[in-house]
């Protein structure tokens, strides 16, 4: 079995294509990673300290008190934080089966939807404007009418998407291609 690993980073975003080609199809995996932010990490742990000074003042009679309830307030909010932000978003290819899309969360959790090739009816790249700020998408068109997002919690540039949304093309293509013979 051949393996071929495809890199692409920009900003905080990287992008790694591994395929897996052997019979009868080849196995298209694509992941998009998010880099850790250091800045993040340290205004998080001033938050702690604050919240931890708020305790004291809050409850300065008993001070061993204060410590457990500070400590105690400060793993609620490293774990609640913490398990909110996505680690990387992937999306497996089985041309033959359907579309994995998986994402996993700093925590450890991993969400996995799957999707069959014969329910899928175009992959598209969608540019997202929002007052604040424009972004591509991409999606897939669903044959109940529906358009479900790919990268739900990440929104890498156009230069990663493209890739996947020719891997995607090619995917329906071969199907719709075999159900004609």
């Amino acid at each position: 079995m051949v393996e071929s690993l495809a890199t692409i980073s920009e900003g905080r975003y990287t992008y790694i294509n591994d395929t897996n080609k052997g019979p009868p199809d080849a196995i298209d995996i694509h992941h998009i990673i998010i880099s850790r932010s250091s800045a993040l990490g340290y205004i998080f742990y001033i938050f702690i300290l604050l919240s931890a000074t708020f305790c004291f003042l809050l409850l300065p009679q008993d001070l061993s008190m204060a410590i457990l309830f500070s400590f105690s307030l400060a793993v609620c909010l490293v774990k609640s934080w913490q398990g909110k932000q996505v680690e990387k978003e992937s999306v497996t290819i089985l041309p033959a089966f359907g579309v994995q899309l998986e994402t996993t969360y700093r925590s450890g959790r991993t969400v996995r939807c799957f999707v069959p090739i014969s329910k899928i009816l175009k992959p598209v790249l969608n540019e997202c404007v929002t007052p604040v700020t424009c972004y591509w998408s991409l999606s897939l068109i669903i044959r109940e009418e529906e358009l479900l997002l790919v990268f739900k919690e990440l929104h890498p540039p156009i230069t990663m998407l493209v890739p996947i949304w020719k891997a995607l093309c090619a995917a329906i293509l071969i199907e719709e291609f075999s159900d004609v013979h």
